[in-house]
């Protein structure tokens, strides 16, 4: 009982601090914005934040990002960890963590904070070992089911690209065999998925397409699954500190200049 009521109490610290004296001019800040990015995001979000500063003349803002599994932020988040702002690789963390906030913002009479999507993924296969250039989606089973082949994917438990990739081949009826044969390597994040395809220390690894786009990576070492073959991987944010930076950026991340840059790196286009 003692745990659970030090983690709410460090939740409600962290979604509601600075909720009377929110308002300001400008959106600057001494204090730096702390933001919890999926491990997806490194190559593409630096970019939004580059672009961030010069569209809105903020020079100085200090924003400080720490990428990792959404599953392993969305405990950290929990757990009391000062982020400002939460860019999930997925829809459920912030989701859970709006959910939470509510329960406490009905205890204290604050308005609650809404998670909203600022991009959708791309699943890919990769591989420096193997061609992929003549792969369609008839010899894309036949490629996955060779007992030599050895494939990555990231944690299905904690990182929602690894999820997707799980479902794709649960959908092929090829997961449970791929487990059997100790074929399917389980990376801890998509980050270190691509590492282990990108170093050829795997046959063959589920990625995301945006850090095939930002790797450079050449046309026959990786195959663009369709997006109707997996779970769409629609990946949600959430502000967690009511500073005004804090939700002046998240409105730029869905803004038409902030699309741009997830289009440019390999996202496709969020409907709204």
């Amino acid at each position: 009982m003692k745990t659970i009521v030090i983690t709410v109490l460090c939740l409600a610290v962290t979604l509601t601090a600075c909720g009377k004296d929110s308002t300001i001019d400008n959106p600057e800040s001494t204090q730096s914005l702390r933001i919890a990015a999926a491990a997806n995001l490194s190559d593409v979000l630096p970019k939004v934040i580059a672009g961030y500063k010069v569209d809105n003349n903020l020079p100085a803002q200090e924003i400080e990002v720490t990428y990792a599994s959404s599953g392993k932020l969305y405990a950290q988040i929990t757990s009391g960890a000062p982020y400002d702002l939460f860019l999930s690789a997925n829809q459920e963390f912030p989701t859970k963590l709006a959910a939470e906030a509510l329960a406490i913002d009905k205890a204290t009479g604050q308005n609650s904070t809404q998670p909203f999507t600022y991009t959708q993924g791309q699943l890919a296969l990769y591989s420096v070992v193997h061609s992929l250039s003549e792969l369609n989606p008839a010899t894309l089973n036949k490629l996955l089911t060779a007992k030599s082949a050895k494939v990555t994917i990231a944690n299905p438990q904690l990182a929602p690209y690894g999820d997707s990739a799980r479902a794709y081949l649960q959908s092929q009826n090829i997961y449970d065999a791929m487990l059997e044969q100790k074929r399917l390597i389980q990376a801890e994040n998509i980050g270190q998925a691509f590492q282990y395809a990108h170093t050829g220390s795997v046959d063959y690894g589920f990625v995301a397409q945006a850090q095939l786009i930002a790797s450079k990576a050449k046309p026959e070492q990786f195959y663009t699954l369709a997006p109707t073959s997996y779970p769409p991987i629609l990946q949600d944010g959430i502000v967690l500190n009511k500073r005004p930076i804090a939700t002046d950026f998240s409105h730029y991340l869905q803004s038409s200049a902030g699309q741009q840059y997830f289009a440019d790196a390999g996202y496709l286009p969020v409907q709204r």
